[in-house]
């Protein structure tokens, strides 16, 4: 019911800067909060960013507080997720999600629709 594309991953260097996208479509008026997560292999889904649409306040891991922002389009259900000082222990594959939740959601079980990811890399 919903779908969600996300895109602006790549290849940077230590300290540099990304934005990835997401694009929510279909049902998004069962989206209440979307965030960012990110996996490696053999490692749990870890959670990175998230944003209450309605309010449009974001909310951060503390591995990436300062310098990472998220932002987002409650009109056209777009999610950002501006990356700065990019280190090497980034380098993950970021998925897009959008939940229902009401409030503050760090679990990827709180989100009921993923994007395919987009992978990050950031050389040292």
């Amino acid at each position: 019911q919903v779908q969600l594309v996300e895109s602006g991953g790549g290849l940077v260097q230590d300290g540099g800067s990304l934005r990835l996208s997401c694009a929510a479509s279909g049902r998004t008026n069962s989206v209440f909060a979307m965030g960012w997560f990110r996996q490696i292999p053999g490692k749990d889904r870890e959670f990175v960013a998230g944003i209450w649409l309605s309010s449009g306040r974001g909310y951060y891991a503390d591995s990436v507080k300062g310098r990472f922002t998220i932002s987002g389009d409650n009109v056209g259900h777009t999610v950002y997720l501006q990356m700065n000082s990019l280190k090497p222990e980034d380098t993950s594959l970021y998925f897009c999600a959008a939940g229902n939740y009401y409030g503050d959601a760090k679990s990827p079980h709180q989100f009921q629709h993923w994007g395919q990811g987009t992978q990050v890399t950031v050389s040292s």
